[in-house]
């Protein structure tokens, strides 16, 4: 099977890509992020204390984009700490972290952005929502943990941990979970999957060759969702037959066998397990290490990978033969490589290392970083929405095909380092920035691009 070629971008994405991001207007990560609490009231009632109860505290706002940024941007609190601005003193601060941010905060802030991103005529081109990416990124941990693993590919001579995290076609994140060291995805894929922070539970799910397995092919398809991997090494790929056919050129291929009575045998127990997880009684991961021993399944979870493999078969038949759904699954995981490096972006501080100890500590950063990411991602959903209305209001030539090649992580108009500000934006009486003229020479541009003397 030929490895697939990138389509080619015609003139008009090219210059419409280039117009669109010229119109976007300049942004500070923390004036973006003030922006958002302003325009999604939901997310800043999302910050409770642990007792539960609403903050009364003065310019409460700013305190909590200014605790977002010190963690999303991985720099600390001294960056954001200004002497003599009650809403940013330390005291404030720490009081602030330790009372109403916390990863079940952080979800609960995550379902407003979520339902409002998908709203926008935007996010709607780019897909129905309904079609998710879970992947893994990986973090170096320096200081000594018992939540950290070796891997010399990704950690070199550290230890660190992995953020698995899902992603809707849409562009938005709808969960993650922080992984030690860099174990299997498929053994922690379907509790992401199942703990969402909003949203509509996906009813596709794409992950890379490494991620998948035969059980997670039986759990996903009874948990009423379609599991569709990347596959690498299609020539070495094993099909699973029913019936002893011939299938002609493809016999080799199908030289499984599914063992329908075992499916039979366990067919009760199965359906209490998919039911357990479907319900939260479960995680999915405890159900995995359940039915394997020392690597090998137990009868029960031979059943569900003979379950499964009907599934993988019918799954890399049409992988192999049918190239839009293999774009499909290519786009929606180039998708979240471009979230990841926007990420990247934004986790700069301490060269983008997590110096949290303890797994309570990095789950709570790394859910400030994806509460952040979403944040940008509803902004810039926003913002270029109203670009693609303008355009289309001065007659500009826009085909559907090329919005939404588009994508809603462009980055270059936010600016994550320097001094950083939590003054109230003013947006004027329309409650919304004004949009760049993209015909105007950029100043910014031509001082970056002067040689010094």
């Amino acid at each position: 099977m030929a490895k697939l070629a990138a389509l080619p971008e015609p003139p008009s994405l090219i210059d419409l890509r280039k117009r669109f991001l010229a119109m976007l207007p300049r942004v500070d990560l923390p004036e973006l992020l003030l922006e958002v609490m302003g325009r999604v009231q939901e997310f800043e009632a999302a910050f409770t204390s642990v007792a539960g109860g609403v903050s009364k505290l003065a310019d409460f706002r700013v305190s909590v984009a200014a605790c977002l940024t010190a963690q999303a941007l991985n720099i600390g609190y001294a960056p954001v700490v200004k002497a003599g601005t009650p809403a940013l003193e330390r005291g404030r601060l720490s009081h602030v972290v330790q009372n109403y941010l916390s990863a079940e905060t952080y979800t609960l802030a995550n379902g407003p952005l979520i339902d409002e991103q998908g709203k926008i005529g935007f996010a709607q081109v780019l897909g129905g929502g309904l079609v998710a990416a879970i992947d893994g990124m990986r973090f170096v941990v320096p200081v000594p943990s018992i939540y950290t693993r070796p891997n010399k590919k990704f950690f070199g001579r550290s230890r660190g941990v992995t953020w698995l995290n899902m992603i809707n076609d849409r562009g938005v994140g709808l969960g993650a979970k922080v992984v030690t060291g860099t174990v299997r995805d498929s053994l922690h894929m379907i509790d992401v999957a199942f703990r969402r922070d909003g949203g509509p539970r996906p009813e596709v799910l794409v992950t890379d060759t490494g991620s998948y397995s035969d059980v997670v092919f039986g759990l996903a398809h009874l948990l009423g969702m379609q599991y569709r991997p990347a596959l690498a090494d299609i020539p070495d790929q094993k099909g699973w037959r029913i019936q002893d056919a011939d299938y002609g050129i493809l016999s080799r291929f199908a030289r499984g066998k599914i063992d329908l009575e075992k499916i039979k045998r366990h067919w009760s127990d199965i359906l209490r397990v998919v039911v357990s997880i479907y319900t939260g009684e479960i995680r999915a991961y405890d159900v995995m290490r359940m039915i394997q021993r020392d690597g090998n399944p137990t009868p029960l979870g031979e059943a569900i990978a003979h379950y499964g493999r009907i599934f993988k078969t019918l799954h890399i038949l049409t992988y192999a033969v049918e190239e839009p759904y293999r774009r499909d699954i290519k786009g929606v995981r180039n998708l979240q490589e471009s979230r990841h490096a926007l990420a990247g972006k934004i986790f700069h501080g301490r060269k983008g290392e997590i110096y949290q100890r303890y797994y309570k500590g990095m789950e709570d950063q790394l859910g400030a970083l994806g509460l952040v990411l979403n944040c940008v991602t509803l902004w810039n959903t926003f913002y270029m929405d109203r670009a693609l209305d303008q355009l289309k209001a001065e007659a500009y030539s826009l085909a559907e095909e090329d919005v939404a090649r588009l994508s809603p992580f462009v980055r270059q108009h936010i600016n994550v380092i320097g001094t950083y500000s939590f003054a109230q934006p003013d947006l004027g009486p329309a409650g919304v920035r004004q949009l760049r003229n993209p015909d105007e020479p950029d100043w910014e541009d031509d001082i970056l691009s002067t040689p010094f003397s």
